[in-house]
């Protein structure tokens, strides 16, 4: 699934070609999404210029004169800038479609994305309004964070990936700052000292900072706007490296399984629970 960093790619790829232009035409090719698009949508957005794309947790913010289309790119999705106009694919399923030629072309083969839009305050959408602070603010750190580990019996790694505690730490990135921090990932969040607070938070920011820089992790289906793949798998420290040797101490990688999702972890650096 693309995370936070792949969204944050996608949107600075998307944004230089897209910031000032006016919306000609939306074509929707199948509206099965995870919610149905909108009948709405395209005739909505005619005409309206887009005044710049926002990132909220994992969803893309195109905000237009009168409202915000908000997007998301679910388990396999894209959207890419295209200077012409190629055949559709099979899940190329909407098409936007700008004054100066340029089109946006989102491809979906899940179709587990979403293609939405208000015309009030988007912090007010039902989607958004609940979701925990951005990572790489400010408004995540000690003072927010510490407070709400204490007298709780959540596995650390879940709380973390909890969105209403902070967005976009998605498995790929739990893993790796838990690693960096030297934390079990099933170790109970109430039992998190003030030390391993203040180090999770720094590595947390650290490694999401260091993936957008990287255009992303390639895993299976991403590509950032411009069609290019991201280069932070090549960075990665645990996380599908079963069996192979960590990098710090040569002791062979673990995995087991965290709310159905793998988590992966080095049983010598990371501190028992």
């Amino acid at each position: 699934m693309p995370e936070l960093p792949e969204v944050e790619t996608t949107r600075r790829g998307i944004e230089p070609h897209v910031k000032g232009r006016s919306i000609s035409r939306i074509t929707v090719r199948d509206s099965r999404l995870r919610w149905p698009i909108p009948e709405s949508l395209p005739a909505w957005a005619e005409d309206q210029k887009i005044l710049r794309v926002e990132r909220r947790s994992k969803y893309l913010l195109i905000v237009l004169e009168r409202g915000t289309m908000l997007v998301h790119l679910g388990m396999s999705g894209s959207l890419r800038v295209l200077l012409d106009d190629p055949t559709p694919s099979k899940h190329d399923h909407v098409d936007v479609e700008l004054d100066n030629g340029i089109r946006l072309r989102y491809n979906d083969p899940r179709r587990f994305g979403a293609w939405l839009y208000t015309e009030a305050p988007v912090d007010e959408h039902s989607l958004i309004e609940k979701l925990g602070p951005e990572p790489l603010t400010d408004a995540f750190n000690f003072d927010y964070f510490y407070p709400l580990t204490r007298k709780r019996k959540t596995k650390i790694k879940t709380f973390v990936m909890d969105a209403h505690v902070v967005v976009g730490v998605g498995n790929i990135y739990a893993n790796e700052a838990l690693f960096m921090s030297g934390i079990h990932p099933h170790k109970l969040v109430g039992k998190i000292t003030k030390a391993e607070t203040t180090l999770l938070i720094e590595n947390i920011k650290k490694v999401l900072a260091h993936a957008i820089e990287q255009g992303g992790t390639t895993l299976k289906d991403f590509v950032g706007g411009d069609g290019k793949p991201g280069y932070f798998a090549q960075s990665l420290n645990v996380y599908g490296r079963t069996g192979l040797p960590c990098f710090t101490c040569e002791t062979p990688i673990k995995e087991l399984r965290t709310n159905n999702r793998g988590t992966f972890y080095c049983s010598v650096c990371q501190s028992s629970r």
